[in-house]
């Protein structure tokens, strides 16, 4: 398992953590997804066998939320 940190640009409302947490973790591989509205960072868990870094990235952006940067380890 790896993590992942992805900063966005600043989310307006707190539904934004809803739809974003719950969408990922119905992904296929994403464990733990949480969203922390005051810095607008999502962290989470995924498995890498069964995701990509980048197939989570393309998901937050598909919602309508830019992803500023992105880290793992």
């Amino acid at each position: 398992m790896k993590n992942i940190e992805l900063q966005l640009e600043p989310l307006s409302c707190p539904s934004c953590i809803k739809r974003i947490e719950g969408t990922l973790n119905k992904t296929k591989g994403v464990k733990n997804a949480r969203v922390l509205f005051n810095s607008s960072k999502v962290k989470a868990k995924f498995d890498e066998d069964a995701v990509t870094m980048e197939a989570i990235t393309e998901t937050v952006e598909k919602l309508g939320y830019p992803v500023v940067s992105q880290k793992a380890s």
